[in-house]
């Protein structure tokens, strides 16, 4: 399994790797702001993550390792010429990564900056290869004790000689360019391909006049710490009124089970038609019914007393409602996972069933 990740921001591909079989997952290079949606996404699939992998001490971004390392116990994997300090795993050339059937190899693509490696999965025949080989592109060889001659060296001997159907999967690009291959890099690149002699790219590098990295003096320091942070409130605050998380979709959401536990202290906002509301499903004992249609305009309406939960047939249009009520300022709110249908699936009372409970009483 593999999904690539974008971050904006930086233009830096992150990448989720997994087994099919057992579910182990690692995350490559990921970015300390993408952490809730990474997290998700390994949540939704079912993944268990085993390691988070850096390619490189990043200029580009802080990473999210450390954050991962605390929440879901992933085990930190930096090289070891990187100088990075809190990392459990400090990996050398030719050591290997392994989550269940899966392995990825180490190699030392130096030249970009001291610490760079490149992950091989010789069973995938792929390759991540950081900011040392990029899409029709090479790692800028001018800070951070960048060398050419160094990372034409690295290339030529650690990535052009893999196969050339191997996939070249790059830490960023500017231009959003996903993926290339071995062969196609061998024969197009413009700074590394084709008949370039070491004395040509070492020229191309010298007057590529880029401008300083923008958050290089922010991210280096970060990245030396593994992401750990110097301040509390920099890290992704956690919901502290109920067990919130967010989806891959960016969600925020609030399982059934804890919901019925704590019915009296949230205010349930049905965003079904009246129709509905009263229909087969019922509605959640003390709801407040403002279709979604009309939420916008009645934002203003809604107490803030309490925090609010979302709630619909099946919990689509609720989740856009969350989302609403965010971006008008409401910070305590969740959508309510798989709205009316999953709560009767479970056998949860509705309005109409507690009602009847208590005449028996």
């Amino acid at each position: 399994m593999l999904r690539q990740l974008l971050d904006p921001r930086s233009s830096t591909w992150t990448y989720l790797l997994a087994d099919d079989a057992t579910r182990d997952a690692v995350l490559i290079d990921p970015v300390f702001e993408q952490y809730t949606r990474d997290a998700a996404l390994v949540r939704e699939l079912g993944l268990t993550l085993r390691y988070t992998l850096e390619t490189h001490v990043h200029a580009d971004h802080v990473t999210a390792a450390w954050l991962h390392h605390q929440q879901a116990g992933s085990q930190i994997v930096v090289s070891a010429a990187a100088g990075a300090e809190g990392a459990d795993v400090l990996v050398r050339p030719g050591d290997v990564i392994r989550f269940g059937g899966r392995v990825l190899t180490v190699r030392a693509t130096p030249g970009h900056t001291d610490g760079c490696v490149s992950y091989v999965s010789d069973d995938a025949r792929m390759v991540f290869t950081g900011d040392a080989l990029l899409v029709r592109a090479a790692g800028r060889t001018d800070f951070q004790h960048g060398d050419a001659r160094r990372l034409y060296r690295s290339v030529h001997d650690q990535l052009f000689t893999l196969p050339d159907d191997y996939l070249v999967y790059p830490a960023h690009d500017y231009q959003g360019r996903t993926a290339s291959s071995v062969g196609e890099e061998k024969q197009h690149n413009p700074r590394l391909g084709g008949a370039r002699s070491v004395d040509d790219f070492v020229g191309y590098m010298d007057n590529l006049g880029l401008p300083h990295p923008k958050q290089i003096d922010v991210a280096l320091p970060a990245n030396l710490r593994c992401g750990r942070p110097e301040r509390d409130d920099v890290v992704p605050p956690v919901s502290t009124w109920g067990p919130v998380v967010r989806s891959y979709a960016g969600e925020p959401q609030v399982g059934p089970a804890w919901l019925e536990e704590h019915l009296d202290e949230v205010l349930i906002l049905d965003v079904r038609e009246p129709a509905e509301f009263v229909g087969e499903l019922g509605h959640l004992p003390g709801a407040m019914l403002v279709p979604l249609g009309q939420l916008r305009g009645r934002v203003a309406e809604l107490p803030r007393d309490r925090p609010i939960v979302t709630v619909c047939r099946s919990g689509g249009r609720s989740a856009q409602a969350a989302l609403i009520l965010e971006a008008a300022g409401v910070t305590r709110v969740a959508n309510l996972t798989g709205g009316m249908v999953l709560w009767h699936s479970l056998g949860l009372a509705d309005a109409a069933t507690a009602a009847t409970a208590a005449t028996a009483d």
